[in-house]
């Protein structure tokens, strides 16, 4: 059984793809943006691994410890959207719905992580 509603995996599962679907169409002959989309493919698809992982937490530890993890590589991928967008010219409208989804990635798992601690 999941410690994690099925919806928000698959909103962090949609999340990853999205972040596949950009990777993708990334103008990878320029060294620089290659490699920030390689390091914002790692980071962005790794969140829902983590958010996986927890939903199988044998204890609250374990859980808060994974989506801990899922946090820091929601910001992690915030920053290398954020490049992408400032310093390499990517166009806004390819970064900016991840980064706003990213953000509140972060918060909803902040807060799972509170409620955890607390209950």
């Amino acid at each position: 059984m999941s410690r994690l509603p099925e919806a928000f995996r698959q909103r962090t599962k949609a999340f990853a793809s999205a972040i596949v679907r950009l990777f993708v169409n990334l103008p990878r002959r320029r060294e620089e943006v290659a490699v920030l989309g390689k390091q914002m493919l790692r980071s962005g698809t790794s969140v829902t691994a983590h958010v996986r992982e927890a939903s199988r937490a044998r204890s609250n530890a374990e859980f808060v410890s994974k989506l801990g993890v899922a946090i820091q590589e929601a910001d992690e991928t915030l920053l290398w959207l954020e490049l992408l967008r400032e310093d390499c010219g990517i166009d806004p409208a390819a970064t900016q719905p991840l980064e706003i989804e990213s953000n509140e990635l972060i918060a909803i798992l902040t807060t799972m992580i509170n409620r955890t601690d607390k209950g």
